[in-house]
């Protein structure tokens, strides 16, 4: 039972809430017992008869008294009335302030007062129930809550206690994590990070710069859940293909990987691992995947998924409320641009930031500019990056790593091409001639022209048929991260093309630049934070330069001289330099190209200088190729299924 204490602060609270004589806008007394509360509010002590009037008034408000967040039930009770009269002592309700988990929010019960109501009134989303003689406030469950509640003495429940234990932990609290099995090795500090994605139930953030792995730390999580199938993996179109690849070179065994392409949404959804882009989710096949009930999906370069009203966000949105794990990989650092993010945290884990309305306010600067507000800002960022690694994110950079990498990381990124059909006329025929002229006697004579003539027409097919993809890459790539790219090409059309695209951001350098514009092009991409893309012919560019100011390279076309692919790579990585350099070969799916790029890895140790002191020529690559298409039979290149 209240006190008489409370009968005051109720009087108190009505009192501050009307201007003594009539109840203009439904706050406060009304004109016939504005004097009478006045006068009982301003009293320092009620006598037992006036607490009884008081109480018996105070009927007349308990609307107001709940929007108050008074319990109203310990006001009006025969019991209170009947202690009041008879001059008994009201004795007070036990001091349990108390937190637990009730129908996936926090029940928060505690006897009144104004202290711990301004508490609970400070938690986002906090609502006041009640029920019949059931009264308690709820919020949504979140580390914050928990903290606030924790933090003024309320007891809190182990279920909300190791909640918060859980979502407070970043991945430097986390042990590495062996993952068996795995056909590659993992660096140390991606063992942390699936450490990281287990401890988080696998909902979580990979937003490590790109380079170091975000995509391995994914899949070695779901080769750790074999049971959590079926996976979804929704990206960009370009690098469905990669993803293809990546799965099949780093989990044992033969995984069933289906890649969807198109809008044709009534074909069967049969594999374990399946692969979508943004562009078609929405586009019919929506429904279709929901129905196998994904486990988990992945979103890659997640910030695609900025924009709140695009039919992509919705769709990925609506695709992960239906997963029990979440994984969304990208590099982009959202705590420079907040608001491009809240999707992204909102799919992963709801309860990190509940109220968009405090989170625009808090991080993202928001500003009424008269017409609307404007949430395009960032404020308290540390705060707001503390937040996101105690909670859901891993943000690794480079620099953060480099005791763990080698010199040199190289990838393979497959593209489809646009032109299949061309390019397959085009190689059936390049195969007969090979079979006819039986070329492997004639590639080891000094004159190739012949045959580097039809193999350069096949590699320029390939360089057109995923010029549009590529482009989306190095697009993609500028815009995940804050770092510089070198990209290397071999004909002029090509280092055109993608000075056309990226004129804004780039210099070049290739056969037709003057001396002096080397030097001016070099000097911008060194110093002008601006001139973020280098793009250069790899016989005018691939020696003599000085590119640091980036740590990737990037092949559109690969050379024919092992040595030049060497020297080109080293453009980045020069003698005293502290760094891993990431070299991506850009490669045309199904295609010479990917022929090509096999026998340079097989090499890899020659295009460090030499093999046994003979250098590898260009006539030893060229017979090697031609055995390869002497070899097998021609096939069809296509798009995978």
């Amino acid at each position: 039972m209240p006190d008489v204490k409370l009968i005051q602060q109720a009087l108190k609270y009505l009192a501050t809430r009307c201007d003594g004589a009539t109840m203009r806008d439904g706050q406060g007394f009304n004109g016939v017992d504005a004097e009478f509360g006045h006068s009982l509010a301003q009293q320092e002590a009620l006598t037992p008869k006036q607490a009884q009037a008081a109480l018996k008034m105070l009927q007349t408000y308990k609307g107001q008294l709940e929007q108050g967040g008074f319990d109203t039930g310990l006001l009006f009770t025969n019991d209170n009335i009947y202690s009041v009269t008879e001059k008994q002592p009201i004795k007070p309700k036990a001091n349990i302030k108390k937190a637990t988990v009730a129908n996936k929010v926090i029940k928060i019960e505690f006897p009144f007062n104004w202290d711990d109501l301004s508490t609970v009134k400070s938690i986002p989303g906090r609502k006041f129930y009640t029920k019949g003689t059931e009264k308690y406030w709820t919020a949504p469950i979140s580390a914050d809550a928990i903290q606030v509640l924790t933090d003024n003495g309320f007891e809190v429940d182990h279920e909300l206690r190791a909640f918060l234990e859980r979502a407070t932990t970043s991945v430097d609290d986390v042990s590495e994590v062996s993952v068996p099995g795995l056909k590659k090795e993992l660096f140390p500090f991606q063992k942390k990070g699936v450490g990281f994605i287990e401890h988080k139930g696998g909902r979580v953030l990979i937003g490590d710069e790109m380079g170091l792995g975000k995509t391995i730390q994914a899949l070695a999580w779901l080769h750790l859940h074999p049971e959590k199938r079926p996976v979804i993996i929704v990206c960009p179109a370009h690098l469905k293909l990669n993803w293809a690849r990546e799965i099949n070179t780093t989990l044992p065994g033969q995984q069933n990987v289906q890649v969807l392409q198109g809008t044709d949404a009534t074909q069967p959804l049969t594999g374990d691992i399946i692969i979508i882009n943004y562009d078609i989710l929405h586009r019919g096949w929506l429904p279709v995947i929901i129905g196998v009930n994904p486990e988990v999906v992945i979103i890659d370069e997640a910030h695609y998924t900025k924009n709140n009203k695009a039919l992509r966000t919705k769709a990925v949105r609506q695709l992960t409320k239906k997963s029990n794990h979440v994984i969304a990989l990208t590099g982009t650092p959202i705590v420079n641009r907040p608001v491009e993010g809240f999707n992204i945290i909102k799919m992963i884990d709801k309860t990190v930031f509940p109220d968009f309305w405090k989170f625009v306010h808090t991080y993202c600067n928001a500003k009424h500019t008269g017409f609307g507000w404007d949430f395009t800002g960032a404020s308290n960022k540390e705060e707001l990056h503390q937040k996101l690694v105690q909670s859901i994110m891993i943000r690794r950079k480079k620099v953060d790593v480099l005791p763990d990498l080698p010199a040199k990381l190289y990838s393979h990124i497959p593209m489809e091409i646009e032109n299949a059909e061309e390019y397959q006329g085009a190689e059936a025929d390049f195969i007969e001639y090979v079979r006819e002229t039986k070329g492997l006697k004639a590639a080891r004579k000094a004159s190739q022209a012949e045959h580097l003539t039809k193999i350069e027409a096949l590699k320029q097919l390939a360089v057109k048929g995923k010029m549009k993809q590529a482009i989306q890459w190095i697009k993609d790539f500028l815009d995940s991260n804050g770092q510089k790219l070198v990209v290397f090409a071999v004909h002029k059309e090509a280092v055109d093309a993608l000075m056309a695209e990226f004129k804004e951001q780039a210099v070049k350098i290739d056969g037709s630049v003057s001396s002096k514009k080397r030097d001016e092009a070099v000097n911008a991409f060194q110093n002008d934070p601006s001139a973020r893309l280098f793009i250069g012919n790899i016989q005018a560019a691939g020696t003599g330069l000085t590119l640091t100011a980036a740590s990737s390279v990037a092949f559109l076309e690969l050379p024919w001289t092992p040595g030049e692919l060497v020297q080109a790579e080293d453009r980045c990585h020069r003698i005293g330099q502290a760094g891993s350099v990431n070299v991506y070969y850009l490669l045309a799916d199904n295609t010479i190209e990917q022929k090509i790029a096999t026998m340079l890895d097989n090499k890899r140790e020659v295009l460090n200088a030499v093999l046994d002191g003979e250098k590898v020529e260009e006539h030893q690559l060229l017979t090697e190729l031609m055995k390869t298409y002497q070899k097998e039979e021609h096939t069809h290149v296509g798009n995978p299924s």
